[in-house]
């Protein structure tokens, strides 16, 4: 059963989706279901004894195509819709092993092509408002599968976190003629202290606002309102930034880096919106390596973000940061 309910103090979708408690949870080696499907073996999700990328839809959705009835009647005031939607897994390689940061440049290249191709189908879709292209790295977010993938969820309306952005990147456009993370991307070149990675056409910075202690935002360098925007070269500057900060993450601390990456982008509604701005945030949950970075009471009741670091004492050390050889 999956269903969206209005928090009317909020003003802001709830899904439910009980039927995700039952899925696949840490299986035991050899029963991976993102695993190819080997003569004889264990059937997976992918009927194939080998693959590049693979999308499929996923077996424990938020949102589905054909959403059943709610499982309760709503009214004005509680309201309940629906959850109708798409929720895509992405899997980057047939190797059970390894992560993303094990990929090469051309073979990330392919996948911001995939991403590319889903965020051009899904949202053509009528129902579809914005498609949102994220990964979950590590037990320390709550990966329930430890095989190499991301995700995509298909959205029927616009989720609040980014609805909030829009908002802002409006106000700031009608006060200021300016994208506002063009100029966010403008303070951050001319500061330079913060500035994790560069490249001919995109950026890598660990904000001035950063509320993780190595939260990251890659930014393509020209105003680009979506994947379908970018150009040959600035794709593979893109698959460029992505490898050498990933790279940076795991050489740190010597250690697969847990991460949420979530790609930002305009919405699939023909809205024209200004100031919508293209890039990809990083939330890294470990302030050292042996302690996570808690959302506890200030962060979860009020909303309010208390980093114990320094965004320009991270940034240098995530900048240095090398493979060992």
């Amino acid at each position: 059963m999956s269903e969206l309910r209005w928090h009317p103090i909020l003003e802001e979708w709830v899904v439910t989706a009980t039927h995700r408690q039952d899925r696949t949870f840490l299986p035991p080696p050899g029963y991976c279901p993102l695993c190819p499907t080997k003569p004889g073996g264990f059937p997976t999700e992918v009927p194939a004894e080998d693959y590049q990328y693979v999308v499929f839809e996923n077996r424990f959705p938020s949102f589905s195509r054909r959403p059943p009835e709610p499982a309760i009647a709503g009214d004005d005031f509680y309201q309940i819709a629906p959850a109708t939607g798409v929720c895509e897994v992405v899997l980057y390689s047939s190797q059970h092993e390894g992560t993303l940061t094990d990929r090469s440049i051309p073979e990330i290249d392919r996948l911001i092509r995939v991403w590319t191709d889903r965020y051009r189908a899904l949202g053509d879709r009528e129902d579809i408002d914005y498609v949102f292209i994220f990964e979950n790295k590590g037990e320390a977010i709550g990966v329930t599968l430890h095989h190499p993938h991301g995700q995509i969820y298909a959205f029927s309306y616009i989720p609040p976190k980014i609805q909030r952005e829009l908002d802002s990147a409006a106000h700031h456009f009608q006060s200021t003629g300016h994208c506002l993370f063009c100029d966010v991307l403008a303070r951050e070149r001319e500061d330079g202290r913060r500035i994790v990675a560069e490249n001919a056409s995109w950026i890598a910075v660990i904000p001035f606002f950063a509320r993780y202690p190595y939260e990251t935002y890659l930014m393509p360098k020209q105003h680009r309102d979506s994947l379908l925007d970018l150009s040959r070269d600035e794709r593979l500057d893109m698959a460029a930034i992505l490898k050498e900060v990933l790279v940076k993450f795991d050489a740190l601390w010597g250690l697969a880096f847990p991460y949420m990456m979530v790609m930002h982008q305009a919405p699939t509604d023909g809205v024209a919106r200004p100031g919508t701005h293209l890039h990809i945030e990083f939330y890294p949950p470990m302030r050292t390596p042996e302690k996570l970075k808690y959302l506890a009471g200030c962060e979860s009741g009020a909303g309010t973000f208390i980093n114990d670091t320094l965004p320009e004492e991270k940034a240098v050390e995530l900048r240095n940061a090398r493979p060992a050889t």
